[in-house]
């Protein structure tokens, strides 16, 4: 069923994004001479005529019922109320008349009597207005008071008020029905009958919403004679918590029946305090009322916090939340939060966040992100960040970084635009800078290395990260019977660039010697000046000078292994203790 509300908004949505724009379209005057044609013919006719569309649930009218009529010089009202019953009404939204009909909004009086104690009760049965079936998990509340009840598989409901309220007003929602509003005489026992007129369903013309109650999104197809648009909307309502997992456990069926059937109501209060949800002082409307202090003593579900919340092991929020929030286990909300968020376990945010984020396991935003996310285990953005992210493990971020993220192991970021620094860094792009032993920017700098130097005569080195910065992980073997090496290391880079056949490559690189024994640790660092030119677009030569220290306290050498380093002709400088230098060469090849 596709509520008709909602197609109301999904056509003021899609009339801005195709840029209609007409006023008083129902003032516009037309001709119109039809004999024995269908009332949906006539309709396409008139649409015509005024150049603007229709939109109506193809169920609510006798489309193929016969139609004689003409019209000369009215205006477009007054041809659809000659066309259509009394009981429609007709309403412009852009380039758009929506037709619909009149909600029936009725109350009955069957009982009533005079209270004889300090309390009174209203009670009822709630029922369709078209079938005269009872309607099960109806909300009935009372807005000021906070007192709501569902009624049953036999549409009967029944709340109690004190004398003292005089000025009692209540509600009845229900998901695919239209609201009824009426007052109550107050200090009386009474019974009711409530009638609602159900939206209609069906297909409605121009605009076809589909798959309305998938998870996220809403499709929508604006069709005209010659071509079709489509656009897609994302939803936003108020049950996100209620998805989740963790929400769906910890919110009871009563809770979640009401959030479906009072999406529009929402109130605030100073003060609310909870034992579990559910179960405290807003009772089962609590997801509707945003509260400026909220103490959960196990934990609450309310509608949001505009102040601080206490929850002892949870606080799981409808909508937004903002300045404080803390909790012992973790905090769910559903809108954006602002301000101080922090949880034993874990912090997860449906919409947008700014501020300070600290969970002992993992921050969750699907959002954007500003501010500083402080994780056990794990951080995510769904959208930007702009800030900080520091996590045990890792730190994940779907869209552009602007800031930095640190982690134990790695990092990604949609887009860097500033620091990260881990075992493994990811980007797709890049204009910032990556420290880790392993930079990945997808979209960036590749270079797969062959080349050879006065120590060692075959080194291969993979490099990747962007011009600005990229990481150097590097092997190699001197290939010699008596003069063998091995070697393995890590370096960065940066890549200046001279033209378009040019650059220059300044490099540090550390890489370990291993001589034939383990028991020492033979260090040689790097300094490297090379001059690249391209032969191609994947292949380039370069070479340049090379200053190397070496630090090495081996004094045994094993067989077949190299014992002078650098070789004998080499000129060396005394550095320090066990460290001397000397200026060599590195010559090679890149490929990609």
């Amino acid at each position: 069923m596709k509520s008709f509300a909602t197609t109301c908004l999904v056509v003021f949505l899609v009339q801005i994004g195709v840029g209609a724009s007409a006023q008083n379209l129902l003032n516009k005057t037309v001709s119109l001479d039809v004999k024995a044609q269908h009332l949906a013919n006539v309709l396409e006719i008139l649409s015509n005529k005024g150049n603007f569309y229709f939109s109506y649930n193809s169920n609510s009218i006798e489309q193929d019922s016969l139609v004689t009529l003409t019209a000369i010089n009215k205006s477009v009202r007054q041809i659809l109320e000659l066309l259509l019953p009394d009981n429609y009404e007709f309403r412009e939204s852009g380039n758009y008349i929506i037709i619909r009909k009149v909600p029936i909004r009725m109350t009955l009086l069957t009982n009533k009597a005079v209270a004889e104690d300090r309390f009174y009760t209203v009670s009822g049965y709630v029922m369709d207005d078209e079938s005269g079936s009872w309607i099960h998990n109806a909300s009935i509340y009372e807005k000021r008071l906070l007192a709501s009840t569902l009624s049953n598989t036999n549409g009967y409901f029944k709340l109690r008020f004190k004398e003292k309220n005089k000025n009692v007003v209540l509600t009845v929602s229900k998901e695919f029905y239209q609201d009824t509003t009426f007052a109550i005489d107050a200090g009386y026992n009474q019974q009711l009958s409530i009638t609602l007129l159900p939206v209609t369903s069906g297909l409605v013309t121009i605009i076809s919403p589909e798959d309305y109650f998938a998870p996220e999104q809403l499709k929508v197809r604006v069709q005209t004679d010659t071509t079709t648009t489509e656009y897609i909307y994302t939803r936003s309502d108020s049950v996100n918590v209620e998805r989740r997992g963790i929400g769906r456990f910890l919110v009871s069926s009563k809770q979640r029946i009401q959030s479906v059937n009072l999406k529009q109501f929402f109130i605030s209060r100073p003060f609310q305090i909870s034992f579990t949800p559910g179960l405290g002082t807003h009772g089962h409307l609590s997801a509707q009322v945003t509260n400026n202090v909220s103490f959960n003593i196990l934990g609450g579900y309310n509608g949001g916090v505009n102040g601080v919340e206490l929850g002892g092991l949870f606080n799981i929020n409808k909508e937004s939340v903002q300045y404080v929030q803390l909790a012992g286990l973790f905090n769910l909300v559903g809108g954006h939060m602002k301000g101080v968020q922090a949880a034993g376990i874990s912090n997860t945010v449906m919409d947008s966040a700014a501020g300070f984020q600290a969970g002992g396991i993992s921050n969750v935003v699907t959002g954007r992100f500003s501010g500083f996310q402080l994780g056990g285990i794990y951080n995510h953005a769904s959208g930007r960040m702009n800030g900080f992210q520091l996590a045990g493990i890792g730190n994940f971020t779907k869209k552009a970084v602007k800031g930095v993220q640190i982690a134990g192991i790695v990092n990604y970021a949609k887009r860097l635009r500033g620091l990260q620094i881990g075992l493994i860094n990811i980007a797709d792009s890049s204009e910032g800078f990556s420290f880790g032993l392993i930079n990945i920017i997808i979209h960036g700098y590749h270079k797969l290395t062959f080349s050879t130097d006065e120590v060692v005569n075959l080194n291969a080195a993979f490099k990747t990260g962007n011009i600005k910065l990229y990481s150097i992980l590097q092997a190699g073997l001197n290939v010699s019977d008596s003069a063998k090496a091995y070697t393995f290391g890590y370096g960065i880079g940066k890549e200046i660039s001279l033209g378009k056949i040019f650059s220059l490559n300044p490099e540090l690189t550390a890489q370990h010697l291993y001589l034939g024994s383990w028991d020492y640790a033979n260090i040689l660092s790097k300094a490297r000046l090379n001059l690249n030119s391209r032969l191609g677009k994947y292949v380039s030569l370069f070479g340049g000078p090379v200053f190397n220290a070496y630090y090495s306290k081996q004094t045994t050498f094993t067989k077949g292994y190299r014992n002078v380093i650098p070789p004998a002709s080499y000129h060396t400088y005394d550095l320090g203790s066990n460290v001397k230098g000397w200026l060599g060469w590195n010559v090679g090849i890149n490929f990609f």
